[in-house]
């Protein structure tokens, strides 16, 4: 071997070696081991948390299920998550794992001045110690800020059944249905928050409903009003009762004016087929069933397509962490607020700490007092526990991997939840880029294209009628996308002429009420570091003298940049315009001189929704902002609590005060704050079920200037076509083709000419 042949081996090696060297330097890859520090309780964890805690003798604690509300009980147990910069600590520079907690939440019922208390119980999986969390300072949680438990709904069933004994003939008369003995014909109720109109009470407006498929559409025209402020359920009492427009002080008075002839009664007509058998089949389906009705003009009678994947899936999945083409993230499925995806890396690069949901809320109007006082602010009812099974090929594709998840949330055990995650790829349906290059002769220089994919995480709320698809999409580009679906049923009260004011007549005795749908994310944004800065810009018109024709103008637009400060600056209120372009940027500069930056690009039709400052406004002040940008603080981890729903007027959590410090926003640690939305006016289409089409909204997180080139070029999916004068035209490609079976497409032509005919 010649002597310049071996240096080039070597040089040829080192090379080599040093690219290696880089690629681990830089290396998304975390093990599995050290991604477990996001990951959330696993049941043996959750069980010795709730083990511990029994064995603290002080605690008092009780059983969940226990049939009272005077008592001791943990309601939640949930990971918490550690410090952000000694988790940092440990993933990057390899420093001591952080001590791995748990936050339980305790109902102290059984005492004078019953309290909600917060603990953090470590380390685990054996823990030893437990130690208060404290509250937001001035910000302790109310006793009547509590999320209602399961034994209080069964408490206020056998509440609501007593206080309506009188109403029994009433009901039969008019419904058909009733409380007692009723078997399939059975009344239900619909409760609704805010309880009251001040701090300190319980006080719940509920509609009575009858207990059918989709129970949601069908009010009865009654809705009572009851306090259950008392923790003995024997104290609690019908205040008042509203019957089709008017109100009346107690079941009773309603009762005794019906039996006088002093009611405007409405006979509703009867939901169930009054056949059996063979007649009960041909009798039409309720109006809010799923069963299928009507005809297209062009049946299709087929199954529809399908996602095959022949060669498995592009995504490598360890514990709680993805690895897929140049994107790795760690998730988690926070009991009390939702789906969280954590140190998001492209191409080896932090680009987002944490994107999470945060709360969910809708606000209604309606001329009946359960529709004007809706104001559902969903982490109150379980946003993140309510993850109930996805159905393949339905709520997700028949090739998705599905992920179980486990909540301890209002139970006396780990709930097992099968099938609450999903996640898969799937064709996007339009290439990611593409381009035909024309001779403009008749036919093509070259033809270059890559198809679109993306990897799905997806999981579902259903919080009583609404359902919530909660996606995080990742393209091949470096683009993350956070997305909200919303289906399920609308909230709906009994038809009066004056509810037209509020919404519309979906049927003989429903009114859809008018609502806003609210989302608010946090978005832990770490742009090639932890140090960034936040920046617009906009689109500036110019008129200047032509300089190649000086008698004339030119109008042309020009780039107008706009750096921010401080909070208070960067927090954007609606009903203002806010800039196209939202930039976080790093003082690191690529290879042409720009400042490496992602863009914050947001797809929402949300409004401002209550004035600023109104009454339980205050529990939901992010709600101001379609964005606002903070300097990163542990006090400032969550924009809600499981208690801002009971007690909005004096919640535990007030966003607003996270820019009251005013604090500097230039090369720190930032987090923006996104809300989502829109207005749903519901319409006839809503029956059964709100669609999904023109229902989503969200935002993406988009390179800009981040990367020297777009980063989905190291794809093997591109194709490109280059013409030949004879024979076939060459197709080039960096994937082998697939193997023949009854699964393979057909084979890629490509002509690419265009003749006259």
């Amino acid at each position: 071997m010649g002597r310049e042949t071996l240096a080039r081996g070597w040089a040829v090696a080192a090379t080599l070696i040093l690219q290696a060297l880089a690629m681990a330097e830089h290396s998304p890859w975390i093990p599995h081991s050290k991604a477990s520090v996001f990951a959330d309780l696993s049941a043996q964890e959750l069980k010795a948390v709730q083990s511990f805690l029994w064995s603290r003798k002080e605690l008092k604690l009780e059983p969940s299920r226990v049939q009272t509300i005077a008592k001791n009980s943990v309601f939640l147990i949930e990971m918490l998550l550690p410090k952000k910069q000694q988790v940092l600590r440990f993933l990057d520079n390899g420093q001591r794992r952080p001590a791995r907690e748990a936050r339980a939440v305790i109902f102290f019922g059984a005492q004078h001045h019953p309290n909600i208390t917060e603990f953090a119980v470590g380390p685990l999986p054996q823990p030893y110690y437990l130690r208060k969390l404290p509250p937001r300072p001035g910000h302790q949680a109310s006793w009547t800020s509590r999320p209602i438990s399961s034994v209080e709904y069964v408490l206020l069933s056998h509440a609501l059944q007593e206080a309506t004994k009188p109403l029994h003939q009433f009901f039969l008369d008019t419904t058909g249905f009733s409380f007692r003995n009723c078997h399939l014909r059975c009344l239900t109720f619909t409760d609704v928050a805010p309880r009251g109109v001040a701090s300190g009470e319980r006080r719940s407006w509920f509609i009575l409903q009858r207990y059918v498929e989709g129970y949601f559409l069908h009010p009865t025209g009654l809705e009572l009003l009851m306090d259950h402020n008392s923790t003995n359920a024997q104290d609690w009492a019908v205040e008042q009762v509203w019957y089709n427009g008017k109100f009346y002080r107690s079941p009773e008075e309603l009762a005794r004016k019906y039996k006088n002839g002093e009611v405007d009664v409405v006979i509703l007509e009867d939901p169930l087929p009054k056949g059996k058998g063979a007649q009960r089949m041909k009798d039409p389906p309720l109006f809010s069933s799923y069963k299928p009705r009507g005809d297209f003009p062009s049946p299709v009678t087929g199954h529809s397509p399908r996602l095959v994947q022949p060669q498995g899936p592009g995504y490598k999945l360890q514990g709680n962490t993805v690895l897929y083409g140049g994107w790795s993230f760690s998730f988690r499925l926070r009991s009390s607020t939702g789906l969280q995806v954590l140190n998001v890396h492209f191409g080896g690069e932090r680009i987002a700490y944490e994107v999470s949901v945060q709360e969910a809320v809708a606000l209604y109007g309606g001329h009946t007092p359960a529709g004007m006082q809706t104001k559902y602010i969903d982490v109150g009812w379980g946003l993140g526990t309510v993850t109930h099974e996805l159905a393949p090929g339905i709520d997700c594709p028949d090739i998705a991997t599905f992920l179980d998840a486990l909540h301890y949330y209002d139970a006396d055990d780990p709930i097992h939840y099968p099938r609450a995650l999903c996640l898969f790829e799937m064709p996007t349906g339009v290439p990611l880029r593409r381009h035909f290059n024309s001779n403009f002769n008749g036919g093509f220089n070259f033809y270059a294209g890559l198809k679109g994919q993306v990897l799905v995480l997806r999981t579902t709320s259903t919080v009583y009628n609404y359902d919530y698809i909660w996606d995080f999409i990742f393209y091949p580009n470096g683009v993350m996308e956070a997305k909200m679906h919303a289906t399920g049923y609308v909230h709906a009260t009994f038809y009066t002429p004056e509810g037209l004011r509020h919404g519309t007549r979906l049927h003989t005795h429903l009114i859809g009420n008018m609502h806003t749908h609210l989302v608010h994310y946090r978005v832990d944004l770490d742009v090639a570091g932890t140090k960034n800065s936040f920046q617009t810009l906009r689109m500036k018109l110019e008129n200047i003298t032509n300089p190649w024709s000086p008698t004339h103008h030119l109008v042309q637009p020009t780039l107008e940049q706009r750096r921010y400060l401080q909070e208070r600056q960067a927090a954007f209120h609606f009903r203002r315009t806010l800039p196209k372009y939202l930039l976080f940027t790093s003082p690191k500069k690529n290879a042409w001189g720009h400042e490496r930056s992602y863009r914050l690009q947001i797809h929402s039709m949300a409004d401002q929704a209550l004035p600023p400052g109104w009454q339980e406004e205050r529990a939901i002040t992010w709600a101001r902002y379609p964005l606002a940008v903070t300097k990163y603080r542990e006090s400032e981890l969550c924009s809600s609590s499981i208690y801002n729903q009971n007690d909005p007027w004096d919640p535990p959590v007030v966003f607003e005060e996270f820019l009251r410090n005013n604090e500097n926003i230039e090369d720190e640690d930032l987090v923006a704050w996104v809300t989502v939305g829109f207005l749903h006016i519901p319409h006839s289409e809503d029956i059964p079920n709100t669609a999904t089409p023109g229902n989503s909204v969200g935002f993406l997180l988009r390179p800009f200037n981040f990367f020297p080139e777009d980063p989905s070029l190291a794809s093997r999916d591109t194709v490109i076509v280059w013409p030949r004068d004879n024979g076939p035209n060459y197709v080039e490609r960096w994937l082998p083709t697939e193997d023949g079976d009854c699964l393979t497409p057909a084979p890629f032509t490509y002509n690419g000419t265009y003749r006259p005919v």
